[in-house]
């Protein structure tokens, strides 16, 4: 008859046997405590600085152009280099010690988010009021949007090719815009006795932004009128010049600590610029790695990542041309295609966390959740798996590897309940060139809308994950 086993002895064989969840804040020390919040203060700062893609490419190259980094074509061997593309997608490269055709190490996040784009001819004139049109961009909740104060970013190119950057709304003492809503008094039956999906449609979405009248009392249109003319005299510009803009609306605000022992962050954005800042942080980190490694940071994943500067473009491809030109590789018609072919790589992007108030779209077993560090996720897509990239059995072990070698703290999870939902990432366009990738990032509450929440221990976790794969023999 075998011998019972003690309480000591069981414990011990369920610590080795099971997997269980492991918080952050259990698993580091002091030191490393330390390291989390002063990684979130300067998170923060990126995320105020970068509030769409092109200020996210302008933060990313001041950055690295103050670490050394020079554009691909003037370095030389060994040096860290970056290129961008349209001023809204970029590749930061450090070359390693074997050479590209054993294989690139590559992390890509997004830098665009959902928001609202002003259209062609926004401006317009209604109830003694001015308003502006605009079409959503993303998958967002448009209820969300309304009553809240919103800023306007980005560039205006005038017929002579001069560039006017907008940013207002955003520094003490601006103006900010807004959308309106129906008084409760008036909305029972215009909004109460509608799905929720109909109580704000898009073409409502209609940002307020004036209501003085022209002085002169003959001319037509006079609200409209006098945001024309405060636009000449403040930014030089006609209204024909809104058809050559990208003009964004976002939320106005800078991120903030969130909770009185400051653990979370909540911003406009962190889907995915928490992943690309984690990722530029990492890339900025390393010195000498074993492999060459790319940061890739990408625009339009929120629409499908298709156009000139998304994931779908040939831009990869192109940079890691230059890569083979700089350091020297014998160029054959397949080369680029054999060094992606065994790459490995990872996408960086997030996931949702557990809500504790909405229980029901989760599966509890194979849920994300706040504080317990960078979420895996080995699959992405919807229903049975369409339009996901399903990461493979020996890649996911290499995967664990390095992350329980490096100490970090992370987690697996899916996207939800089975049929419940879903969404997809960039990994399966990276994917079709046959190298290894995973998804990897922080989970999020409140996902996609105008302040979303993210737990300073999965970020730091997130950095310290991307920087161990980058550094990996």
């Amino acid at each position: 008859m075998a011998r019972k086993k003690t309480a000591k002895e069981i414990k011990r064989l369920q610590e080795e046997l099971t997997i269980s969840a492991r918080l952050v804040w259990d698993t580091v020390d002091d030191e490393d405590k330390k390291a989390v919040f002063s990684f979130a203060k300067e998170y923060m700062a990126f995320l105020d600085a970068a509030k769409t893609e092109r200020e996210a490419i302008e933060t990313i190259v001041e950055k690295v152009s103050g670490q050394g980094c020079v554009p691909v074509g003037s370095a030389g061997k060994g040096t860290k280099v970056y290129r961008v593309h349209k001023g809204k997608c970029a590749a930061l490269a450090v070359i390693g010690q074997r050479p590209l055709s054993d294989g690139l190490r590559i992390v890509t996040s997004h830098i665009d988010a959902p928001r609202l784009d002003l259209k062609q001819k926004p401006l317009y004139e209604d109830g003694d009021l001015v308003f502006l049109k605009t079409h959503y961009y993303g998958g967002i909740k448009k209820y969300q949007w309304v009553t809240r104060p919103l800023a306007l970013h980005g560039v205006i190119i005038k017929t002579d090719g001069s560039r006017v950057k907008v940013v207002i709304g955003e520094q003490e003492g601006d103006p900010v815009f807004t959308i309106t809503d129906l008084l409760p008094h008036l909305a029972r039956r215009t909004q109460y006795e509608k799905k929720l999906p109909e109580i704000i449609v898009g073409e409502k979405l209609n940002v307020l932004i004036g209501s003085l009248p022209f002085p002169e009392k003959e001319a037509k249109e006079r609200f409209k009128l006098q945001v024309l003319a405060y636009l000449k005299e403040n930014l030089g510009i006609v209204e024909e010049d809104f058809i050559s803009a990208e003009l964004e609306v976002v939320p106005a605000g800078r991120a903030r600590e969130i909770g009185l022992d400051r653990s979370m962050v909540g911003a406009y954005g962190q889907d995915d610029r928490s992943s690309a800042y984690a990722s530029l942080a990492a890339m900025l980190s390393i010195k000498d790695p074993t492999y060459t490694c790319i940061a890739l940071f990408l625009d339009k994943e929120e629409i499908g990542s298709d156009g000139s500067t998304g994931a779908k473009s040939r831009f990869l491809e192109s940079f890691v041309f230059d890569l083979v030109r700089l350091t020297n590789l014998p160029i054959e018609s397949d080369t680029v295609d054999a060094c992606l072919m065994r790459s490995r790589a990872i996408s960086a992007d997030v996931n949702a966390a557990m809500d504790p108030d909405f229980p029901d779209v989760h599966e509890k077993r194979n849920d994300a959740k706040m504080g317990y560090g960078v979420c895996l996720t080995k699959y992405t897509g919807s229903g049975g798996k369409y339009g996901a990239s399903d990461a493979n059995a020996e890649y996911m072990g290499w995967i664990r590897k390095i992350l329980n070698e490096n100490k970090v703290v992370w987690q697996a999870a899916e996207l939800g309940k089975v049929d419940e939902g879903g969404g997809g990432t960039v990994a399966k366009f990276l994917a079709i060139y046959g190298m290894e990738i995973v998804d990897m990032g922080a989970p999020l509450l409140s996902m996609h809308s105008p302040f979303e929440i993210a737990h300073k221990g999965d970020l730091y976790m997130t950095y310290k994950a991307l920087r161990a794969f980058l550094q990996a023999p």
